[in-house]
């Protein structure tokens, strides 16, 4: 049986610099290290990291510490967050990913020059970096999660629009178009390429690499918006694709006839996590 692991999965930039961040904090700091949310969406990695020292703490938790170190991890947070760090003396090690940072930058100084527009986001509503993209707006931005949501906005006003960086680029040209189309002519109507193309490229590639083999195993933590996305797309392509966060949720019935196994994952899956699904597999066979 031939087992294939897809080069083109693992995590992106921001994820890798994040973890990196944190490893070296954990390994040099005499100061117990906290993060706040889960660094990465994936059960494994954080585990593996909790076991090095890492403490995943909430915004409730932040609010009660004081003279401690913090992460923040690559999907960034909004101004408060660091307002509140500041007032509590609290170090943060900040890890926001360079391309959502330059994404809250842009947003805000849109925010504070372009008052009764409308500031449009294409996101997931209580996804991590997307309250850090609305808290730039003091949460006036509006967040729509898909094509259909475009139609509640008000076409008669001037829109600004973004997108959150692992959206699909498909559904955002869709969403655009829809809006060019519709907006008055005496409105302004602006929109960002804001998706990050070291993940928006992985579509194309993952829906090449699904299509050649018979079986997709697509490793991947449940609470990924990226994941999902990159799952989807090779289940449209290959109906014979199965998602698992570990080795673990392999069934062996998958592999019955099968010749070819390609495994792949999202932004936030680790290489390590897919070689032990291929090292299950092997023994499985």
């Amino acid at each position: 049986m031939e087992i294939e692991i897809d080069n083109g999965s693992g995590f992106c930039f921001g994820v890798t610099t994040a973890i990196k961040k944190a490893e070296e904090e954990l390994g040099t700091s005499d100061k117990t290290l906290y993060c706040l949310g889960d660094i990465v969406h994936n059960g494994m990695e954080c585990e593996r990291l909790k076991d090095l020292g890492l403490i995943t703490i909430n915004h409730d938790d932040l609010r009660e510490l004081h003279d401690v170190k913090v992460l923040l991890r690559a999907h960034g947070e909004p101004p408060e967050t660091y307002e509140l760090a500041r007032r509590n003396h609290i170090e943060i090690i900040d890890a926001t990913c360079p391309v959502v940072l330059q994404l809250q930058k842009r947003i805000k100084k849109q925010y504070d020059e372009s008052g009764t527009s409308q500031i449009v986001i294409f996101g997931k509503r209580g996804h991590a970096e997307v309250l850090g993209l609305v808290g730039q707006t003091h949460s006036n931005a509006i967040v729509i999660e898909n094509f259909d949501e475009v139609k509640r906005l008000d076409f008669t006003r001037d829109i600004y629009l973004y997108s959150q960086t692992t959206k699909s680029l498909d559904e955002y040209h869709r969403i655009i178009e829809y809006i060019q189309s519709h907006i008055s002519s005496e409105a302004i109507f602006k929109s960002f390429d804001t998706i990050c193309r070291s993940v928006a490229n992985r579509m194309p590639n993952i829906s090449q690499f699904a299509a050649r083999h018979d079986l997709i195993l697509f490793v991947c933590g449940r609470k990924s918006s990226n994941g999902k996305v990159l799952y989807n797309e090779c289940l449209r392509v290959n109906p014979n694709t199965h998602l698992v966060e570990d080795a673990h949720e392999i069934e062996p019935a998958w592999l019955d006839g099968i010749q070819s196994v390609g495994i792949c994952g999202a932004t936030s899956t680790p290489r390590w996590l897919m070689e032990q699904c291929r090292d299950a597999i092997q023994q499985l066979a």
